[in-house]
């Protein structure tokens, strides 16, 4: 089995040839299928090899991901966040990007991506008003003990544990605000993007009342008319053979022989 970079040589093939599955080309040239199906991916979500419709729905979230890593912003995000937080920035913009079916131009990715950074900056103001309030927890029991040896307790350090309370609810107060401004941010934006779910069943009876709803609703939504589009295509396939089977003689019970379905164009000499 051959190992390291494919070729051009074997990307050219896998070109010509994608249509017969990963698995298939993996026996072709010799190649480890897993392997193989992840430069398929990378290429396709590059752009690079078209989408094979093996792949199905379920890549949309894969390819988002692929897609994220090749931003030109990726390294800026890198330098901002925790690995951590990036790995819960990956997992967002796969759900989002994935929902709007790709069908997202550039100022509409900015916002995504602003969208997602309110996020993380409010996992980190409640990751630090919790490590406040256990601080506080902490030297509030630590008062106690202190006070509990009477005369000989130590009055400077109960000043001291004092102060750090005081300070640590003042900056108790100033997370709480951080985060409500950052809810309110967030909150804001998702309705600038049509993205909660309000408006979304707004839009949704909006397409049963009017044309002009259903063609938006569908233009927002390409794997519904994609679907639609595979029914109704089944549909026409299932007419035409029906329209053949009635097109030929058929005797019925009284004996006689016609056409059930007989037009100019279907109609025997």
């Amino acid at each position: 089995m051959k190992k390291g970079r494919i070729s051009k040589v074997e990307e050219g093939y896998i070109r010509e040839n994608i249509q017969v599955g990963y698995e298939q080309l993996a026996l072709d040239l010799d190649r480890d299928k897993n392997s193989l199906l992840e430069f398929i991916k990378k290429k396709v979500a590059k752009g690079d090899l078209p989408e094979p419709a093996w792949l199905g729905n379920k890549f949309e979230e894969e390819k988002a991901r692929y897609n994220l890593s090749f931003r030109p912003y990726w390294t800026e995000l890198q330098a901002q966040f925790t690995e951590d937080e990036l790995k819960l920035f990956e997992y967002h913009w796969t759900r989002i990007i994935s929902q709007f079916a790709d069908d997202v131009i550039p100022t509409e990715e900015i916002q995504v991506v602003d969208l997602i950074k309110l996020e993380l900056l409010m996992n980190r103001s409640l990751k630090s008003s919790k490590s406040n309030l256990e601080q506080i927890s902490a030297f509030e029991a630590l008062i106690a003990e202190e006070r509990q040896r009477g005369e000989d307790a130590d009055s400077e350090a109960v000043f001291n544990l004092e102060r750090q309370i005081a300070a640590l609810r003042a900056s108790q107060e100033s997370l709480n605000r951080d985060y409500r401004d950052l809810q309110d941010k967030k909150n804001k934006m998702l309705k600038e993007m049509k993205a909660t779910r309000e408006q979304r069943v707004q839009r949704f009876e909006d397409k049963e009342k009017s044309w002009n709803g259903l063609v938006s609703y569908l233009v927002s939504n390409p794997q519904i008319t994609q679907q639609y589009g595979h029914e109704m295509e089944q549909m026409r396939i299932a007419a035409e053979k029906e329209k053949e089977r009635l097109s030929q003689y058929h005797k019925y019970t009284d004996g006689m022989v016609d056409q059930p379905f007989l037009t100019p164009e279907t109609v025997k000499d």
